[in-house]
């Protein structure tokens, strides 16, 4: 979604894109997409590392380049890791400016997805590789200040740093009404409802939130947790119905995010559960958005987005993590307070407008110390 609205909002200052990515995934309008050929026997996992990737990888550079010697832009954006070792290949074969867009540590994310051991031979060598692609790109965005701080540890210079947090769009998020059919399908009629909307990961929190669950229904038997989003639905169908918790959990499945702002209104509260010390969290800005109150964990990341109006439990902690909705949801007049508060912050803080701005200004100064491109359009 960062990099959907990013493109978004460039448009509207004139900035022409194109994006290069692997064969899956959806087309958006007015947006152009390059994607690079499917290799047989190589599919890339929805989310997360997969051993396929170094081959998708190799395909993308190819399709990187061909769609870079057309399209001969003023700046490469590579985003991720992964996306530094494409972005460095093509810049090598045309000379443009290289500004990596990074949402945490890959070595962690590694490590949070449980494909490296935290202990083992093979994160030393990651986290050795980590240090010099990080040092590959002219400039270095990070989507959090925490993230920033990290890039600095690695041994960045600060001067190619740029805090550039998530945006938001406050048309599309904003507080609505529960909207009656989705409440009826839902069956929430007399409930108190929690919501999380993101991806289906134990790092993400998952198993701790389903772990609060019997918690808080004893001391809030009308609480219901409507949990959307992907992969793994069925796994944790599997473990609510286990677990007897049918009655209060359900797992719709992904939710289009045209629809998202719609069912995220039918919650009281949003919660994030999420592990990750260091990963960005961009759904904190699509709750506060909406002008909902949010229960998270207690991470430098967290904190940042959410300010002093989160109700924050340790990580891991998931009789902490009941007890703070528990909290929330017995005080209506508290959650109205907090949920027009966040949806100040999201406004002053979080617009995708002043997002852009910033972003134009480390295109503009990486284009600047660049030798000059004859056939490339000003930005």
């Amino acid at each position: 979604m960062r990099i959907y609205e990013e493109v978004r909002a460039l448009a509207r200052y004139g900035v022409q894109t194109e994006i290069v990515t692997y064969p899956s995934g959806n087309d958006l309008p007015g947006i152009t997409i390059r994607r690079a050929p499917r290799i047989c026997g190589a599919n890339a996992r929805p989310l997360g590392p997969g051993y396929a990737r170094p081959l998708l990888d190799l395909a993308l550079i190819g399709t990187g380049l061909r769609a870079a010697r057309r399209f001969r832009p003023q700046v490469l954006h590579a985003h991720l890791h992964e996306g530094i070792v494409v972005g460095v290949a093509i810049r090598r074969a045309i000379g443009t400016p290289l500004v990596a867009d990074l949402q945490g540590s890959l070595s962690e994310e590694l490590i949070d997805h449980n494909f490296l051991n935290p202990s083992g031979r093979a994160v030393r060598l990651m986290r050795s590789f980590e240090r010099w692609l990080l040092h590959q790109p002219d400039a270095l965005v990070s989507s959090s200040a925490t993230g920033a701080a990290l890039l600095e540890a690695q041994g960045v210079p600060a001067a190619r740093i740029e805090s550039l947090p998530d945006g938001v769009d406050l048309d599309v998020f904003r507080p609505m009404r529960k909207d009656a059919a989705l409440v009826e399908r839902f069956h929430l009629q007399g409930k108190r409802v929690v919501v999380f909307l993101g991806v289906l990961t134990e790092y993400q929190g998952v198993d701790a939130l389903l772990a609060a669950v019997p918690q808080v229904v004893r001391r809030v038997p009308q609480a219901h947790f409507l949990i959307f989003g992907y992969p793994n639905e069925e796994k944790y169908r599997e473990l609510v119905r286990a677990a007897g918790l049918g009655a209060h959990v359900t797992l719709p499945g992904r939710i289009p995010y045209a629809e998202a702002a719609r069912h995220l209104a039918l919650g009281d509260v949003a919660v994030s559960a999420k592990q990750s010390l260091t990963e960005a969290n961009g759904k904190l800005l699509n709750y506060m958005a909406c002008g909902l109150p949010v229960a998270a964990t207690d991470t430098p990341v967290n904190r940042e987005i959410l300010g002093d109006l989160g109700v924050f439990s340790p990580v891991g902690d998931t009789a902490a993590l009941a007890s703070s909705l528990v909290e929330l949801l017995g005080d209506p007049t508290r959650l109205t307070q907090l949920g027009l508060a966040l949806r100040q912050r999201a406004e002053a803080e979080f617009p995708w407008e002043a997002v852009t701005k910033r972003l134009l200004s480390v295109y503009r100064r990486v284009a600047r110390s660049a030798t000059p491109q004859p056939h490339a359009a000003q930005l």
